[in-house]
């Protein structure tokens, strides 16, 4: 009788029973743990309150009541109805990203919701994609990744709603002030560093680190996102940007010369024509380390390259393998040695130019984060105390939904009103794709903030 063996297929679903098992039992426990810690605080309460009845009374009933509206906010499902769209800040080959409140009378609280067309995710081969990013935010929760608060989904949609930052993005800022001063990139660059490590801590890596998805949160300091690209640590060997991996092989062993990138003649324009791309298909090669494109394996090495690029940018003004064809800037990344160059006309610091060649280097020499922190570039940061460092701009905010940073599209459709079918097909529904967060105190929503932050 020959051999069978279980078909991909098959393995795939079951690895998702075993994260969905494992995700339930761990959400289990930290559910048992919080309501342990409760209930050993009322006890204290109780233990230190007067003897009187009355008042041991009322703390229970305050306990019993506060325990009873956390078991209905953990099993209530959201829908896209919940939400309702404020403006409409992104819009790209695979979906858009909303402004949105809660609609509840309970919670008004803003959210970005980014959605994504199921059929178009199955036809474009993004389902691993989006699921790779939901299982990264639903695991992540600190202060430097932005925060999934749910993901649902209706028949023709998948929803992330996440924590709004209404910063923008880097690439916002370098596009307003062209060129970064030293310190002000050491900032966004600590930062960012920090940003890393925390995916990687996760056992992720990013692989698509670039200035628009470093999002600036309403304090000015930065939160990463777009998680689309992420990898576990385990499967990094996975290809990534296929096309420019078939390409850039064949180009970078052609005989011609590769020169070191020039400053764009029109810098205002190079900008808008970059951000245009970064939200079609084609993308940007730009960010991408040389061993991806070797596809001969890589790892977390990748993300740190990229870190290197994007501070070249903040200083110089422009990447540094920029070309006005992406085949060209793959040929420049591929044979870096020759072309990553620094403009004298930059002016920069010994320590600035000596960590961007320590970071757009060989994987075997590049820094990793503990190097990073030890650099003389970064020897005026204090680590464990990032947050407490003034941001070089302040965000400037009307209400809690102010989107002024972000470009607005037109609305083509409404959330929550999409033609259903009546004839579902097999790919309708994600199986294990909704989340709900627990709630966090330590992390308020921005509506709490918003006072708050008016009076600094």
């Amino acid at each position: 009788m020959a051999d069978s063996k279980p078909s991909k297929a098959t393995l795939d679903r079951v690895a998702q029973m075993k994260q969905y098992v494992a995700e339930q039992m761990q959400n289990k426990i930290c559910a048992a743990k919080d309501r342990e810690q409760r209930r050993t605080q009322v006890e204290e309460t109780l233990n230190a309150a007067d003897a009187d009845t009355d008042v041991r009374e009322k703390v229970m009933i305050q306990h019993l009541q506060r325990e009873k509206d956390l078991l209905r906010k953990s099993r209530k499902r959201f829908t896209v109805e919940d939400f309702d769209t404020v403006a409409i800040i992104g819009r790209g080959a695979f979906g858009e990203v909303r402004v949105v409140r809660r609609n509840d009378n309970d919670d008004k609280e803003i959210y970005a919701m980014k959605s994504m067309r199921k059929k178009d995710m199955i036809q474009k081969h993004q389902v691993a994609h989006i699921r790779a990013e939901r299982d990264l935010l639903a695991a992540a929760d600190n202060q430097w990744l932005v925060k999934l608060h749910f993901s649902l989904q209706d028949d023709e949609y998948l929803y992330l709603v996440m924590e709004y930052c209404p910063g923008g993005d880097l690439m916002t800022i370098l596009m307003r002030e062209d060129i970064l001063s030293e310190p002000h990139t050491r900032f966004y660059m600590s930062e960012l560093a920090m940003a890393i490590q925390c995916v990687h801590d996760l056992g992720f890596a990013h692989r698509d680190l670039k200035p628009d998805n470093v999002l600036i949160d309403f304090e000015g300091h930065v939160q990463l996102s777009d998680f689309g690209l992420a990898k576990p640590i385990r499967t990094a060997k996975d290809d990534l940007a296929i096309d420019f991996q078939k390409q850039a092989a064949s180009a970078a062993a052609g005989d011609g010369p590769v020169m070191p990138a020039k400053a764009p003649i029109n810098r205002a324009s190079y900008k808008e024509t970059r951000r245009r791309l970064m939200y079609s298909t084609v993308g940007t090669p730009d960010y991408i380390a040389p061993e991806v494109f070797a596809q001969k394996g890589y790892g977390l090495e990748c993300d740190w390259w990229s870190l290197g690029v994007i501070m070249y940018e903040c200083l110089v003004g422009y990447p540094p393998f920029y070309a006005e064809h992406p085949m060209e800037t793959c040929r420049k990344i591929v044979r870096y040695p020759e072309t990553l160059k620094i403009p004298p006309e930059a002016g920069l610091s010994w320590a600035a130019k000596d960590c961007i060649f320590r970071l757009i280097c060989g994987a075997r020499r590049r820094l990793d984060f503990d190097g990073i922190k030890v650099h003389s570039f970064f020897n005026t940061c204090s680590w464990t105390e990032l947050r407490n460092h003034a941001p070089p701009f302040k965000v400037k905010m009307k209400s809690d939904d102010d989107h002024q940073n972000f470009e607005i599209y037109e609305e083509e459709h409404k959330i929550g009103h999409s033609n259903k079918s009546s004839k579902k097909t097999s790919s309708s529904h994600f199986i294990d794709f909704t989340f709900t967060r627990r709630p966090n105190k330590e992390r308020p929503g921005l509506a709490a903030l918003f006072d708050t932050y008016e009076e600094k």
